[in-house]
């Protein structure tokens, strides 16, 4: 029986397993995709494509990774539909002008962005530093952590981090998702972000830098891939940049010198 945590954001499935030995029919279960819609002081603002849980952290970490709203104080009511088909967020200022241009970004989950990325940003001041196995250690937690995925795999899954110890932990099918989620996270229990690490699972594309560089986080991890703008942004915005990351090795793009080891 699937546990209450669980039972948003996973659908049981029936299926037929082929391989070796006789087909079997098999009780299993797949990952919950729904339309979300943001509405900000009755303004539809944005659409996504995500798992239906942590609703309310997505709300508020989209809007701040996206200048809306500086803190959740600025936030006067915060309600998610029965349905699970929309979050209405009012601010306290209901006069305050909304962002009306939209760029629908790559990746999945249809990531979107009101900002421009050529704009010039200051570059991430930060003395944290950490050894090769602290991330290799961290990367396998989060995966342990991943209980959607553990479940029915087909999602994405993202951490907020020390050197010591994981803070925050989320899930999505959306990897952009995933940092909008923990930014709401974030600023419901009041951690600051800024000075840690951030762990994805999914692919690091030019927004998820520039998520994380709202974020704070000096140091940005994935089990896969970056892309060329991403490594030239990290470089550019001093991120340490690490992917392929795995129990024994790693790939260190940009900034290496936050690294122990003193590459």
């Amino acid at each position: 029986m699937v546990n209450e945590k669980n039972e948003i954001g996973i659908r049981p499935v029936r299926y037929i397993s082929i391989g070796a030995g006789s087909p079997q029919s098999i009780n299993g279960a797949v990952v919950e995709e729904s339309q979300v819609c943001i509405s900000v002081n009755g303004e539809e603002l944005a659409t996504f494509m995500c798992t239906p849980r942590d609703l309310k952290a997505m709300a508020l970490g989209f809007l701040a990774n996206e200048g809306v709203i500086d803190g959740p104080d600025e936030v006067r009511h915060l309600h998610v539909s029965k349905q699970n088909s929309c979050v209405d967020v009012w601010l306290q200022d209901t006069s305050r002008e909304l962002p009306q241009r939209r760029i629908i970004t790559a990746g999945c989950g249809g990531g979107v962005t009101f900002d421009d990325l050529s704009q010039r940003y200051e570059p991430l001041r930060s003395d944290l530093v950490a050894t090769s196995g602290q991330l290799a250690g961290l990367m396998r937690q989060m995966q342990l952590g991943a209980d959607l995925y553990q479940e029915a795999r087909g999602i994405h899954t993202a951490v907020l981090t020390t050197p010591h110890q994981i803070l925050l932990q989320v899930e999505d099918i959306g990897r952009h998702n995933c940092l909008d989620k923990l930014r709401g996270l974030a600023l419901q229990q009041a951690i600051d972000t800024r000075d840690k690490i951030l762990m994805s699972s999914g692919r690091v594309s030019s927004e998820m830098i520039n998520k994380a560089r709202r974020l704070g986080t000096p140091i940005v991890c994935s089990r896969t891939s970056p892309t060329s703008l991403s490594v030239a942004l990290a470089d550019a915005w001093q991120i340490t940049l690490v992917a392929y990351l795995r129990q024994d090795r790693m790939r260190v793009y940009t900034h290496p010198q936050r690294l122990e080891e003193g590459l």
